[in-house]
């Protein structure tokens, strides 16, 4: 905690130095209105009669990058007030995800298209609700500084959770800007042995300019979580009376689990960094504007057909070609420790290839990766309909693995160092209302690349229909890559493997259907997948030796009657092989609640409660020794699903300031109580939340 205060007040400190570069921009103003050169008023503002500060309205825009080769997408800034109560929820914003039942747990989401391979190692894919990569962050420009704090708590001091963020960003000029960002989490845990702590801290920089532009961040990420390998029996949670003697519920600490004094922990940084230079032409633009002439301006005062006008000539950059860099530098270490281990037949493994009842296992992944690309942008003369962009990429990457073997004295760790070799292209088509879309695709040259390769694509045409606008998206890919490093190679205490693998072969395609005067949104997908790579029931990597295909659709639709709002989401989804991949056939999200203005129209508040629910399967399992998803193992395999959870809430929304309230599991204890998102790592029971944030303009 020292530290992470520590942290947070120099990084505060620092960049407010830069605060006063703002000042500049601040007008003042005389009692008549009349502008006043700054350089020529007193000091002390305070002892001057007559003047007045009149600080600049704000003003921002955030955007997010393409990772590959930093393309810039303009997105809303990040002030939504509705539904801001699920804004810290692990199993996110509908409910998609199942994890552990703790603040900060590995998860997994059940909706199988929303499962990405993002993250630098494997360890780090079910940590998604704390980690994000470059392309997840986004960068504000804006003429004040920007600050966003929020704070998210729940429960007591002994068993709750508490959560906070910071952003802060702040423009030098117009085209520079840079910042911090730092979010702490702490998550105690209601069962025993399951606390997380987890702790980012990053800087970022962007220089917008007519022919430089850059993007630059670091980010350093410590995750550290207990883990407890589950309860010992489910029954303490789906029939506590036969547990104990008749009472109806069971005090959630003292609930006998697993494992104790067994910990994972994370270590991970990147530096990211991706500019270009745009080189082009100037010309010359034509531009008419309302004249500021007295003589016209009276004449335009008594003559109505007298619009009085003036001819601006100017000069605009046009880019014609981008010359473009991008770096990315990584570095993972993952660490296992186990203290105490049952052994013999309480023995929670299979394998023991170093040492019985203690573990310590270790490895670290660390990975360079320049890309550099050449561009013709679109939009230059109006032949140039879309951008073509030509690259090649070239990534170094080293893992360092235990030695397993028991003979040697000193056993020297494992180095694997692979490189890989890719040449590209993309053509998009960025500009205008109607239709946009990007294609790119890549092929392997040399090392772990050489017959691998990638193809993906998105469009979106949006058109008028009658007095609505429906929007039509369609993307998909075609892929053929080895599985990632750690799920061919990979040694510990209890699991050990080295296997190349054969290379996944997929090929995806969906559609989406958007129509906002109906509040309907409908998209569909079909995947097929050729040596699909899993964990299987005895957690070792597996390829299915076939094709699996899966099928689905997600419906999105809203309903409103005044103030009163249903939202509805229902997925469906199969599988062509459930034994290999399980999914439930259906989820489902409702949200019910009120929404109005009051107190004179400046406090929002909605006021609901809404439901998540997903049908049974034989949802995966969870191993915290490779902190890895896995099929159930074959003895003792139980259903998950039919279990609706319920939370009740209120938001408001007051200006600048976001505050909810909710009871999250309003309906703990009741119905069938099979309240378990994983096998034997229940859901926290009824348990009170609360979130405020702020926004800062200055």
């Amino acid at each position: 905690m020292k530290r992470f205060l520590l942290t947070y007040l120099f990084l505060f400190l620092a960049s407010m130095l830069y605060v006063q570069a703002q000042i500049n921009q601040t007008t003042l103003r005389d009692e008549y209105g009349n502008q006043i050169d700054p350089s020529t008023q007193p000091d002390n503002l305070e002892d001057s009669t007559g003047v007045e500060i009149e600080s600049l309205p704000p003003k921002l825009y955030m955007w997010q990058l393409d990772e590959l080769l930093g393309e810039r997408t303009i997105i809303p800034a990040d002030t939504a007030s509705l539904n801001f109560q699920n804004t810290n929820l692990v199993e996110g914003m509908t409910g998609h995800y199942n994890y552990l039942g703790n603040l900060g747990t590995p998860r997994q989401s059940r909706l199988f298209f929303e499962r990405d391979q993002k993250a630098h190692t494997l360890f780090l894919e079910p940590m998604s609700s704390f980690y994000f990569t470059p392309s997840d962050f986004k960068f504000t420009n804006s003429n004040v500084p920007y600050t966003n704090l929020t704070y998210y708590k729940a429960g007591n001091k002994l068993d709750g959770e508490e959560r906070f963020k910071s952003y802060f960003s702040v423009n030098a000029n117009k085209r520079l800007a840079f910042g911090f960002n730092i979010d702490y989490l702490y998550g105690r845990g209601y069962y025993q042995n399951q606390s997380t702590s987890h702790f980012n801290a990053g800087l970022f920089a962007s220089y917008i300019g007519e022919k430089y532009q850059m993007q630059a961040m670091y980010n350093n990420f410590y995750m550290k979580m207990n883990e407890n390998g589950g309860i010992t029996d489910d029954r303490y949670i789906t029939r506590p009376e036969v547990m104990e003697e008749g009472g109806h519920s069971v005090d959630a600490s003292s609930i006998p689990v697993n494992m104790e004094q067994t910990t994972n922990r994370n270590h991970h940084f990147y530096v990211y960094l991706t500019h270009r230079y745009r080189m082009g032409f100037t010309r010359e633009t034509v531009k008419v504007e309302e004249t500021k002439d007295e003589n016209a301006l009276r004449k335009a005062a008594t003559d109505s057909t007298a619009i009085p006008m003036d001819t601006v000539i100017t000069e605009e950059y046009v880019p014609v070609t981008s010359i473009i860099h991008t770096l990315k530098i990584e570095r993972s270490r993952r660490h296992f420790r186990a203290d105490t281990e049952p052994t013999g037949e309480n023995s929670f493994y299979d394998n023991y290839y170093l040492q019985e009842g203690f573990s310590s296992d270790s490895t670290v992944a660390v990975s360079i990766k320049n890309v550099l690309g050449i561009s013709l942008l679109e939009g230059f003369n109006k032949y140039a309909k879309a951008g073509l962009t030509a690259y090649v990429s070239h990534k170094m990457s080293r893992y360092t693995l235990m030695n397993l073997d028991t003979t040697l004295t000193r056993r020297p760790s494992i180095e694997h160092t692979e490189h890989e070799l890719f040449v590209g292209g993309e053509l998009a088509k960025r500009q205008g209302s109607l239709l946009h879309y990007r294609v790119n695709g890549e092929v392997g040259l040399a090392g772990k690349a050489i017959g691998q390769f990638r193809v993906n694509g998105d469009m979106d045409l949006n058109f008028r229909l009658g007095k609505d606008t429906v929007n039509f998206y369609a993307r998909g890919y075609v892929s053929n890559t080895l599985p990632s490093f750690y799920m061919r190679h990979y040694h510990s205490n209890h699991f050990s493997w080295d296997d190349d693998m054969d290379k996944e072969f997929r090929a995806r395609v969906e559609g989406e259907l958007n129509i906002d005067r109906w509040r309907s949104n409908l998209k569909f997908g079909f995947e097929n997948i050729k040596n699909y790579t899993y964990f299987n029931s005895q957690v070792l990597p597996q390829q299915h030796n076939g094709s699996i295909q899966v099928m689905s659709a997600v419906w999105k639709q809203d309903f409103k009657l005044g103030i009163l709002h249903l939202d509805n989401e229902v997925a469906w989804q199969k599988s062509s092989n459930e034994s290999v991949l399980p999914l439930p056939d259906f989820s489902l999200y409702h949200n019910l609640y009120l929404l109005g203005k009051v107190f004179k129209k400046v406090l929002t508040i909605q006021l609901g409660a809404d439901v998540r629910y997903f049908t049974k399967y034989n949802a995966p399992a969870y191993q915290p020794a490779l902190q890895q998803f896995q099929l159930q193992p074959e003895e003792n395999r139980v259903e998950l699903g039919g279990y609706p959870i319920i939370n009740a809430y209120v938001n408001l929304h007051l200006k600048r300031t976001r505050i909810f309230v909710m009871m999250y599991h309003v309906n703990a204890g009741m119905g069938n109580r099979n309240a378990f998102l994983v096998p034997h790592h229940p859901l926290n029971s009824r348990l009170l939340k609360l979130g405020v944030s702020w926004n800062f303009y200055d």
